[in-house]
């Protein structure tokens, strides 16, 4: 899959910038048909950092969300302002 297909857009919401800043982690919604290693390449081909671990669960909508946390080099709000959600 295209990192673009993966990927559709980073959520930034209260409790999200909260893991932002204490547990190094993005969270972005995904395709419902990408798996961890789907979104752990287009992670790192599109921002340039490394995974560490990823976490996903599907919402009660029906939507997939991803919790990425980055690999300790690799600052996650420094990714949050590249995107403009912080």
């Amino acid at each position: 899959m295209e990192p673009t297909d993966v990927i559709f857009y980073p959520l930034m919401t209260e409790s999200a910038s909260l893991m932002v800043e204490k547990d190094n982690k993005l969270i972005f919604m995904v395709s419902l048909k990408a798996g961890k290693t789907d979104v752990k390449k287009a992670v790192e081909e599109l921002y340039e950092v490394k995974v560490d671990k990823i976490t996903m669960l599907i919402t009660p909508q029906g939507q997939k969300k991803a919790f990425v946390k980055l690999k300790p080099e690799f600052k996650a709000s420094d990714v949050a302002i590249k995107l403009g959600i912080l």
